[in-house]
């Protein structure tokens, strides 16, 4: 196997080699819990997700680590304005409520959405607050090595000194002259405006919670040095791959790569970074009312829909939403799931849908293994699937059950690598009220299949009648009949 990737600092697509033989090393920015996750966020975490399963699937032992911003100025600004007494709370929102508890709330929304949509969770999620001894270390390295100094004004702040290294600007190819001023601190303390603040000083009315002991002052760390502290902590400071969304190649990832860098670290092997979402072409934005959260897309389809949809397009491309975006995936989704019904309806399931195998046919998964080894390239990666279905249709009509099984136990473990078996209510055929379920749809189709043998059309109608008003859909084959639930 070959894999490669396309690496942002770089700019090339690469051949992948682990650093270390067997195992793979991943980090991406998790949430800055200040709110609801909305579209980017989750659509970030599947794609990572779906090269951890690759990685996985090619025999690689994968550590992932996806870290929680539980610190951050509009934290602190939105439990602020909690208390407020004319504040008048959104959706979602709750009145006189401490940062950490604001923090901790949003946090575990952002974990629902992700086990809903089958996100593995990671082998690592640091919280930043649980990280500022490891923060201050890296603080002093860089002060010891020349690149970080106290504010000038004696504010208690801590800044990276961004003319100190003369590599700042290359992930994103920017000349430091032409980049404007970092908005983190008050530009007072800063030898350049462009410094970033590595240690933000306590400040009047802010939270005593909200602060911790340092060499240089109370005060709480920059977002871009808590990243790099806690990869270093989980994955040392070298490791396989940094990702995260596109948004954050600029100013984040740029800070985390200078900063970890000019400590000495060699950092990340590879930069990934996920595409934006779009709607109808536009960027998504609460002011011009065209945004769609998970929540809404939820309660428009279901978590496989959704998790299909959020996943269909090369993670690097724009994912552009559309009104008939979830019916789209919907369809698509029942083209899988319409075969997978017949031929275990047919041929039972007697492998199992066994995560990470491939010990199929030789040429069954080679279309769809090249494209996934080649940057992720998931919707090269869905046709072949898509071919494979169309395959096992073919094969269920014209009787061939060995070609059927195959094809069957082949999308088994295109979708698993995909993701799709692992969403909440993905595996209700093994449950005990789809079990249940089964066997009285069977004896209302026995029951069918009897009233047919005596012609009794009337009774055969009234018994597919009443299944389709609960919302069962039974389809006739040439061995019987066989039933799905309709989609939403």
């Amino acid at each position: 196997m070959t894999l490669r990737f396309y690496d942002t600092a770089s700019a090339e697509v690469r051949d992948f080699v682990p650093l270390v033989e067997g195992k793979a090393s991943l980090y991406y920015c998790g949430a800055t819990v200040q709110g609801m996750p909305h579209v980017g966020h989750i659509r970030s975490a599947i794609a990572f997700d779906q090269l951890t399963r690759w990685l996985q699937y090619r025999g690689l032992r994968v550590t992932v680590v996806r870290n929680v911003t539980d610190i951050d100025d509009k934290i602190l600004a939105k439990s602020e304005a909690s208390f407020a007494p004319d504040f008048s709370p959104e959706p979602g929102e709750v009145a006189g409520e401490e940062w950490w508890a604001l923090a901790y709330r949003y946090e575990q929304e952002f974990l629902k959405a992700y086990d809903a949509l089958g996100v593995s969770r990671p082998t690592y999620e640091p919280r930043a607050t649980g990280h500022i001894p490891e923060m201050h270390a890296l603080i002093q390295q860089l002060i010891d090595r020349g690149h970080a100094y106290p504010a000038l004004d004696g504010s208690g702040d801590v800044y990276f000194d961004v003319r100190s290294w003369s590599k700042y600007g290359s992930l994103t190819r920017q000349n430091i002259d032409d980049m404007q001023a970092a908005p983190d601190a008050d530009p007072r303390g800063k030898r350049d405006p462009r410094d970033f603040a590595l240690w933000k000083g306590s400040k009047t009315g802010e939270p005593a919670t909200a602060s911790w002991a340092s060499p240089w002052g109370a005060g709480r760390p920059g977002w871009h040095l808590e990243c790099s502290a806690m990869v270093t902590k989980y994955l040392g400071t070298e490791f396989d791959i940094h990702g995260g969304g596109l948004d954050l190649r600029f100013p984040h990832h740029e800070n985390e790569l200078a900063q970890s860098q000019a400590a000495g670290h060699p950092f990340a092997n590879f930069w990934m970074h996920n595409g934006m979402v779009t709607y109808q072409g536009e960027k998504m934005s609460k002011s011009i009312g065209n945004t769609v959260s998970p929540a809404e897309m939820l309660e428009l389809a279901p978590p496989r829909v959704v998790r299909y949809y959020l996943g269909q397009a090369h993670y690097r491309s724009v994912l552009d939403y559309r009104p008939t975006s979830l019916q789209e995936a919907a369809a698509a989704v029942e083209r899988i799931d319409g075969f997978i019904a017949k031929a275990t309806a047919k041929l039972g399931t007697d492998f199992g849908f066994v995560a990470g195998t491939s010990g199929s046919s030789p040429d069954t998964l080679s279309a769809f293994s090249a494209a996934m080894d080649d940057d992720l390239n998931v919707p090269r990666a869905l046709a072949a699937l898509h071919e494979t279905v169309r395959a096992g249709n073919t094969a269920l009509a014209e009787g061939n059950d060995d070609a059927a099984r195959l094809a069957m136990y082949t999308v088994a473990v295109m979708t698993d690598v995909l993701g799709l078996n692992a969403v909440a209510g993905s595996d209700a055929g093994n449950s005990k009220e789809a079990a249940a379920l089964d066997v009285l749809v069977q004896a209302q189709l026995e029951a069918r299949a009897a009233a047919r043998a005596e012609k009794n059309w009337a009774a055969s109608d009234a018994i597919r009648d009443t299944l389709n008003q609960a919302g069962v859909v039974v389809e006739d084959g040439p061995d019987g009949a066989t039933w799905s639930l309709k989609r939403d």
